[in-house]
């Protein structure tokens, strides 16, 4: 069998998707998806320009030796544009190799580990009575779990809540911009204001309910530390994001002072970022996405190591995943032993006739189905019809006017 054409698909239902498509000489293709939320058409550069060249004639069953290739062989390493655009193509290897098996994806990952995919959604709101609504929404939808992100007094827009530039992105809608809209924060106001906010929720939710929450890369140790800390007493099921992990020594300090469990690494591409965090088992759960970390292959690499030390899964899965790495993600979930859970926002209607995927979604949990391969189709007709619609995720600014993370 041998590859005789490599295709990249941009789409935009919705959002902005990269997807590439794999052909063999026996027919069959395979997709994986190369989406770098808001760089999106330096990932296609890469894959049209660099590798789809390299991939025409070759063997797809050998795709540790393509990843190696592409990983080593381009001589510059890392970083989130190669490895999403490597992503794409082991993903789309895997997907051939299971279809030439005629079996679904995590057959070839060892069998299923469980029954279903347990899964947390997204609730968000400007003020309790708001935020409490939006909780009641995901557990009526199923969910078992539930992020809370929540409004703080005297910000306009707050990352991930409604109406917020941030919470638009982190749902998937675009909104084109000439410039990346700027959002403000305060950090003493949201330290002051957020234990509080969790406290309303468990009066009001009870206690057996898991929460988690995202603090976005925004505070520094000290302040990650702290409040992790303060909000010991609600019981989160994890703290995300709470400080950013490239310096991975940093959680020595957040782990000294707290035993909420922490969550870290959807920005992560490689094991690299990862060797102290997980070594000194400075975290609960490792966060990285199949589409962002080099695919299918590398991510088991990761969950395998992470499981000496008791660290679980929680693959990155909001909208800017595409239906194609989503399904990945669900695949390598039931597969592991280290599961943890698995961040689900679901997709618009459109963007599920574009991408008709096997993976189904019923009761808070996921499973990927029994189709051969990963289980999606692309209808590149219809992601025709929806062309690149260039947009920006946004900027923070402090109140001084200082960028700061968000």
């Amino acid at each position: 069998m041998k590859i005789v054409d490599a295709k990249v698909v941009v789409t935009s239902p919705g959002r902005n998707f990269v997807t590439l498509k794999i052909t063999t000489d026996d027919g069959l293709t395979g997709l994986g998806d190369a989406t770098l939320n808001g760089r999106e058409l330096s990932v296609v550069s890469y894959l049209r320009d660099h590798v789809v060249p390299l991939l025409i004639g070759l063997d797809p069953h050998r795709i540790e030796d393509i990843w190696q290739s592409l990983y080593r062989g381009a001589y510059w390493r890392r970083g989130p544009v190669t490895m999403a655009a490597i992503a794409a193509v082991d993903v789309a290897l895997w997907d051939i190799k299971a279809k030439a098996a005629e079996l679904p994806l995590y057959q070839l990952l060892g069998g299923a580990s469980r029954e279903r995919v347990g899964t947390y959604g997204h609730a968000s709101g400007r003020d309790l009575p708001e935020l409490f609504d939006s909780i009641r929404e995901r557990l009526a939808q199923g969910y078992p779990a539930v992020r809370v992100q929540t409004g703080v007094p005297g910000l306009k827009t707050v990352y991930g809540v409604g109406g917020s530039a941030a919470a638009a992105a982190d749902a998937g809608s675009v909104s084109a911009h000439p410039r990346p809209v700027v959002e403000d924060w305060d950090t003493a106001a949201y330290l002051r204001h957020l234990p509080s906010v969790f406290e309303a929720v468990r009066s009001e939710f009870g206690a057996e309910l898991p929460l988690l929450h995202d603090a976005h890369h925004r505070l520094t140790p000290i302040e990650a530390a702290r409040l992790g800390k303060d909000l010991e007493p609600y019981r989160l099921f994890w703290l995300e994001d709470c400080t950013p992990a490239e310096n991975q020594e940093a959680l020595r300090l957040v782990r000294r002072h707290t035993t909420t469990p922490l969550a870290i690494g959807e920005v992560f591409n490689t094991v690299y970022d990862y060797q102290t965090l997980v070594t000194e088992q400075l975290i609960d759960y490792v966060r990285s996405a199949v589409t962002h970390f080099g695919g299918v292959s590398p991510l088991r690499k990761l969950l395998d190591f992470a499981a000496q030390y008791q660290i679980k899964s929680a693959i990155h899965g909001p909208e800017d995943i595409s239906p194609v790495g989503m399904a990945a993600a669900v695949h390598l979930d039931l597969a592991v032993h280290n599961f943890g859970i698995q961040e689900y926002s679901g997709h618009t209607p459109l963007t599920e006739r574009v991408f008709r995927h096997a993976y189904t979604f019923t009761d808070g949990h996921l499973h990927p189905g029994e189709a051969p391969g990963i289980g999606v189709e692309l209808d590149e007709e219809l992601a025709a019809a929806h062309p690149y619609d260039p947009a920006y995720l946004p900027v923070n600014r402090l109140q001084d006017g200082t960028v700061h993370d968000w």
